[in-house]
């Protein structure tokens, strides 16, 4: 079997026997054939000198890295883009402090907003497109979105802009002010910790 060690490779694809090579990171071991679990470039690692096994351990090297995933109980930063009556969309930008590679879409609730007085939430006064949302992940929710939650005093609106063009500042739990023109506007603020 030759060393590959620049070999690009793609999942399913033969690495070798099981007789030959142990399954690494990226491989699998089915049926005494070693496969490709990902796709990558293909490396051959030598056994150590003290262990009793001296096959090749065969691995595959993702060709990109893979950025943090939303997970259900984690927190994320999002960029509010659309807001309705009964929910807002928007996209997730971080993943605790990591951001992420790929595109993740979210949706915010109605009852998802605060935890008290749900039946009375509107959206238009919570949400605007273009706030910066910190969320918690509820659920995976549909094929299309992750479910996000702010009902949590910490959670909510931390950045936003207003109409004239300022980054505004929080003045209650539910109000944020442009410096510019001294405008209020109603948002769900979140607490953030110093």
């Amino acid at each position: 079997m030759k060393d590959a060690g620049e070999e690009t490779v793609t999942p399913g694809q033969v690495l070798g026997k099981g007789s030959e090579v142990k399954a690494g990171r990226g491989a699998y071991l089915s049926c005494d054939t070693v496969y490709a679990s990902l796709t990558g470039c293909r490396s051959l690692l030598p056994p150590s000198p003290q262990s009793p096994d001296q096959r090749p351990t065969v691995e595959v090297i993702g060709h990109k890295a893979h950025g943090p995933v939303p997970e259900p109980g984690c927190v994320v930063i999002a960029r509010v883009t659309k807001v309705m009556a009964r929910m807002a969309s928007a996209d997730i930008m971080c993943v605790g402090s990591k951001s992420v590679r790929e595109k993740f879409s979210g949706i915010i609730r109605q009852q998802d907003v605060r935890a008290t007085e749900i039946d009375k939430v509107d959206m238009h006064s919570s949400f605007r497109p273009g706030d910066i949302v910190k969320a918690s992940v509820i659920s995976l929710g549909d094929a299309r979105a992750y479910y996000l939650s702010t009902a949590q005093n910490e959670l909510g609106v931390v950045s936003a802009e207003s109409m004239a063009g300022g980054t505004m500042v929080p003045i209650s739990w539910t109000e944020m002010q442009c410096p510019l023109t001294g405008q209020i506007e109603q948002r769900k603020v979140a607490k953030v910790r110093a």
